[in-house]
């Protein structure tokens, strides 16, 4: 006989859990970002997450045996404890890793920048434009916000254009030590010309010589100079592996200057900027940097998809999928399918609103969206446990093991048939 139930205690050992759940992942997050690859990070960050609601409940039900009778408490609550870990950390775990690599596809194909090439112009004319070096102040700053799975090479050119640092890991303070130290040895070359010809060519060699066709590169070019150059022939390996180039005009007056640094960007997707006086440089490389497009399903969607209507329809799916695979773990972990069915199904509405309220919340303030993740963890777990008030649950029982009051959840009733249907488990799991 099917019957809706609630248990209270679920409910707030629920809720605690996600508390737990929310903090223990805030710590991995804010910790391993930029460290560690994403999917890995948002699959830790889900599986807790799952962890914690899922022992939460347990605790709940353990002490208040609502939804599943005193004689699971009894008999079965030990097999609950062993199901803990492999049906909620490990499966959402998995579910969060898939989930935030399909979110890390570009439409249109367009890998996700992993690699940056700076291509500073140091020919003789920067003497009058950044006499203080204020370009390579700004190169730094820029290094010093990069994320630390993200690589950077360095580029200088003048009449002729050198590799001044092949592409190198920036994830620890001494490897971001290293990278300044070869910025510091740049010094300004009295040069009258400015061949950017050279130094497109020396910044697509580095590039290729890389090899991985799925690393995303972007390029930022400072130039202050004009220099005579075949824009398609130039542009024509940048534009056929997708690699823009952001170009920044310093104190740029001159209107063929001005209008081949606009060209350059035009043609590989890039932007163009012209920065009048040397100190805003380090300002004009963040803005670049910014608009990379770094995104998670619990943080804020930045760059040219921060308005997507693609990946905020993905990201409610997502959570639509994320709850429904916790409320279906919390079924597995009880070992009954018909709480299985009914916390999945609760999970669905669960995983909307908690979706619709990261996409609509998330805005970059570390406050604001910390408070946003924990209103969504607290959405889930809540909805979730209530909707055992919606659905009725039926009985659940079980196999027999010898023993056990008739009709109760472990014993055969009284009148059941005898015969090999009596050591059947109906439970489906």
């Amino acid at each position: 006989m099917k019957q809706r139930k609630f248990n209270v205690l679920l409910l707030l050992f629920g809720l605690l859990g996600a508390v737990v759940g929310f903090i223990v992942g805030e710590i991995i997050l804010h910790k391993w970002i930029g460290h560690w690859p994403h999917i890995i990070v948002i699959g830790l960050y889900f599986g807790i997450l799952a962890l914690c609601i899922g022992l939460g409940c347990l605790i709940g039900e353990w002490i208040s045996p609502q939804l599943n009778g005193h004689s699971w408490r009894q008999r079965y609550s030990g097999l609950s404890w062993k199901l803990l870990v492999p049906a909620t950390l490990v499966m959402l775990f998995v579910a969060g890793l898939l989930l935030e690599l399909g979110y890390q596809v570009n439409p249109e194909g367009r890998k996700s920048v992993q690699d940056l090439v700076l291509v500073i112009d140091n020919s003789g004319s920067m003497q009058d434009t950044d006499p203080g070096n204020e370009r390579l102040s700004a190169a730094k700053s820029l290094i010093g916000q990069m994320d630390g799975d993200k690589r950077v090479a360095i580029v200088s050119f003048e009449s002729t254009a050198q590799l001044v640092q092949p592409f190198t890991p920036i994830g620890t303070e001494a490897e971001k030590q290293a990278v300044y130290a070869k910025i510091d040895s740049m010094h300004t070359i009295k040069s009258a010309s400015t061949e950017i010809r050279l130094a497109l060519d020396e910044t697509i060699k580095e590039i290729e010589n890389q090899g991985n066709a799925n690393k995303g590169s972007l390029v930022i070019m400072l130039s202050d100079g004009f220099s005579e150059l075949d824009t398609q022939t130039a542009l024509a390996p940048f534009i056929a592996r997708q690699i823009p180039i952001n170009t920044i005009g310093l104190k740029l007056a001159e209107s063929k200057g001005i209008a081949l640094l606009q060209n350059i960007a035009s043609l590989t997707g890039g932007t163009y900027s012209n920065v009048a006086n040397a100190q805003g440089l380090a300002q004009a490389f963040g803005k670049i940097y910014d608009k990379i497009g770094d995104r998670t399903l619990v943080t804020e969607r930045t760059g040219e998809y921060a308005d997507s209507l693609y990946f905020a329809i993905y990201r409610v799916t997502a959570l639509v999928i994320i709850g429904a695979l916790l409320g279906l773990a919390l079924g597995l972990m009880f070992d009954n399918r018909f709480l299985a069915r009914n916390f999945a199904i609760g999970g669905v509405p669960a995983g909307l609103l908690a979706g619709f309220i990261l996409e609509k919340g998330l805005s970059g303030s570390s406050i604001g969206d910390l408070m946003i993740r924990l209103v969504a963890a607290l959405v889930l777990a809540a909805l979730i446990a209530v909707f055992s008030l919606v659905l009725p649950i039926g009985e659940n029982t079980r196999r027999s093991s010898g023993g056990g009051s008739p009709g109760g959840p472990s014993g055969r009733r009284r009148g059941a048939p005898e015969g090999p249907q009596r050591n059947r488990r109906s439970s489906g799991f």
